[in-house]
């Protein structure tokens, strides 16, 4: 190893935008299994398929459509 180096002409990292962060979620058993059979048919992880669809869901800056039942 080189006592010092020169990063002077270094370049940021391109990729840094395509990083993941873990998280923890909880999700419906029924939801996750979709997302598990999903997973089969198409080779994909169902964890990738999960962010994917999020990821596009971003994108288009969809929101929710919650209605909220009186009992």
């Amino acid at each position: 190893m080189r006592d010092s180096y020169d990063f002077s002409n270094a370049i940021k990292n391109p990729y840094i935008s395509k990083l993941k962060k873990q998280i923890t979620i909880r999700l419906d058993y029924d939801t996750v299994e979709y997302f598990k059979d999903l997973s089969e048919e198409t080779g994909i992880k169902y964890q990738q398929l999960i962010n994917l669809f999020l990821a596009d869901c971003a994108k288009k800056h969809l929101k929710p459509n919650i209605e909220w039942k009186n009992s």
